[in-house]
């Protein structure tokens, strides 16, 4: 097949690399505009146009879409891949190919439709996960399923290590997809809507911890949110980024929430609604990351002494 190839972020990229070692042809790549990262604020381009320029192919960074129908029309695809692009497209768009626009999206759908299922998923105590093939329609995420996959999600797994499983694994998936639809052997089944629920994008405030959880959903939560928007709570006024922490049984004198104390060897344990969660790696507001034993030590908090965490 003609292809186009939309996507922008990692997890697309091992699917392009897939598509550029199999016998389809990949007559352009299109992709988000470069943004500026970094204290410099320097322009620093998508990972797909990275590999799409590495290999030669013609990357197109449109602001918007509305207006590119002449250039997708002189293309002459055969299909779309689309992977993570970042916008919705155009009815026109998905509709002209003659095999049409296929997504893979990195959640059994119809759950967690939207921009971040992979951390919401985490942060949610999932067990299970996995990618989905879909044709797109003019709704978010709610095309018919073409093919879908599953794997496991472990209690120490984070975000990121389910991530890199599932990029490669929908790479593979989509390989699948597209041979079965270049032979007219694979029936698209509807979503049940009434399964449907949500996973937006990540916002700043979604990594506040609040100590009335239970240990375990805030443990899911900071193996979900790192390394972004990151998980953090308040000493003294400051922002403590959490990295790093693990749940566990243990009886604290007190029984508020938010007392983060020296238990000895035990190390930096804050009490939560059910449970404690034992801080491993944190970092202060304007300090350097470090183990959670070097900065009770940093702040003189000795053993058995607590102090409140939060607003």
């Amino acid at each position: 097949m003609r292809l186009i190839f939309m996507g922008t972020p990692q997890f697309a990229v091992p699917t392009l690399d897939a598509l550029l070692s199999s016998p389809h042809e990949i007559v352009a790549v299109f992709t988000q505009p470069d943004k500026p990262s970094g204290r410099g604020e320097k322009l620093s381009a998508p990972p797909v146009k990275e590999i799409a320029q590495k290999h030669r192919i013609q990357v197109f960074q449109p602001e918007k879409l509305r207006t590119e129908r002449p250039r997708f029309d002189s293309l002459s695809p055969d299909a779309l891949v689309v992977v993570a692009y970042g916008k919705i497209l155009p009815s026109w768009l998905f509709e002209m190919p003659r095999y049409g626009a296929t997504n893979l999206h990195a959640s059994l759908l119809p759950k967690y439709r939207g921009a971040a299922p992979i951390n919401w998923a985490v942060a949610n105590g999932e067990n299970v996960t996995g990618v989905t093939t879909m044709r797109i329609e003019a709704g978010l995420d709610t095309g018919a399923i073409f093919l879908q996959e599953q794997i496991s999600i472990g209690f120490l797994d984070t975000a990121s290590e389910i991530h890199d499983r599932l990029a490669f694994l929908g790479s593979r998936l989509l390989l699948r997809t597209l041979d079965l639809l270049e032979r007219d052997a694979v029936t698209p089944l509807p979503q049940d809507p009434s399964q449907a629920s949500y996973a937006p994008m990540l916002k700043k405030a979604d990594g506040e911890l609040n100590w009335d959880q239970p240990a375990t959903e805030i443990y899911n939560r900071v193996r979900a949110f790192n390394p972004w928007p990151g998980t953090y709570t308040y000493l003294n006024g400051a922002v403590l980024k959490i990295w790093k922490a693990f749940p566990i049984e243990m009886s604290i004198s007190h029984h508020v929430t938010g007392v983060l104390t020296h238990a000895g060897a035990s190390g930096a344990i804050v009490t939560c609604r059910i449970g404690s969660l034992r801080l491993e790696e944190v970092q202060l507001e304007n300090h350097r990351r470090i183990f959670a034993t070097d900065f009770l030590h940093g702040i003189r908090l000795s053993q058995h002494q607590s102090m409140v965490l939060g607003r």
